[in-house]
C-alpha cells in the first residue's frame, strides 16, 4: 500500500512539475493556423567536465551532445506519432543537416542565424530547439554507481534542457519547456527526452488532442 502511494505522488509530483515548467505563448493558434512542417537543430551543449579538456576536445563533446538531443526527440516524435496525432510533421534531420551544412552553418555558428532566417532556409514554419547546461556525458549514459535512496530522492543533479518551439515567420517564441536533469531523468538522452516529452505530452501544443484553452474575447 505505501509502494503504491509513493508512486502515485510521484506521479503527481512529476506532472505538477512539468506544468509548471512549461510556457505556451497566448497567440500560439493565431501565429500557427498555416503551420505544416517543422525542423529540429541541434542543441547547443554547455559541458562542465571535471576532466581538464582543451577547447577543440570541449567543442566536439558539446557537439556531440547536442546532436544526440536533435535525434532523440525525432526518433520521439517517429515513435509516438504512431498512437498520437500531431498537426504538423518534423522534416527529416539528416534533411535538417544536409542544408545547413550547404549553407555553410554549423554548430560552431548556428546560434548567430535568427529563426526566421533558418526557417527561410529549411523550409519549415517553425523551429524546434534547445539548449543543455551538463556536467555528465548524457549521450554516453549516466553513471550506475547510486544507491536507491539516491534514486528516490533524485540525487546527483546533472544539468538543466530546455526545449523550445519558435515560429518561422514572427520568430516569435510559441512554447517551452524546462527541466532538470538528475537520475530519474533516465540513463541516458534517448531516456531523458522520452520522459520530458511524456511528461508534457498533453501539453505540447501540437498534439491534435490535447486540452485547448477557450479563446479570449
Amino acid at each position: 500500500m505505501k509502494t503504491t502511494l509513493t508512486i502515485l505522488l510521484s506521479f503527481i509530483c512529476l506532472s505538477l512539475s512539468a506544468q509548471k515548467n512549461i510556457y505556451e505563448s497566448d497567440k500560439f493558434d493565431l501565429l500557427t493556423k498555416d503551420h505544416k512542417t517543422l525542423a529540429i537543430i541541434p542543441f547547443l551543449t554547455h559541458l562542465e567536465l571535471k576532466e581538464n579538456l582543451s577547447d577543440s576536445e570541449k567543442l566536439a563533446l558539446e557537439m556531440k551532445e547536442g546532436y544526440a538531443v536533435q535525434n532523440a526527440l525525432e526518433t520521439y516524435f517517429s515513435r509516438i506519432k504512431k498512437k498520437r496525432k500531431f498537426s504538423v510533421e518534423f522534416q527529416n534531420i539528416k534533411n535538417t543537416n544536409a542544408i545547413l551544412a550547404q549553407n555553410n552553418i554549423s554548430y560552431e555558428n548556428i546560434d548567430v542565424y535568427t529563426v526566421k532566417e533558418l526557417s527561410l532556409l529549411l523550409g519549415v514554419d517553425g523551429i524546434i530547439s534547445g539548449s543543455m547546461d551538463l556536467n555528465i556525458l548524457l549521450s554516453d549514459g549516466v553513471p550506475n554507481d547510486f544507491s536507491l535512496l539516491d534514486y528516490i530522492i533524485g540525487d546527483s543533479n546533472y544539468g538543466r534542457i530546455g526545449i523550445k518551439v519558435s515560429d518561422g515567420n514572427s520568430g516569435k517564441l510559441l512554447w517551452k519547456y524546462e527541466k532538470q536533469i538528475n537520475r530519474k531523468s533516465g540513463t541516458n538522452t534517448i531516456d531523458l527526452i522520452d520522459l520530458m516529452m511524456k511528461q508534457a505530452s498533453r501539453k505540447f501544443p501540437y498534439d491534435k488532442e490535447r486540452p485547448r484553452a477557450k479563446n479570449k474575447d
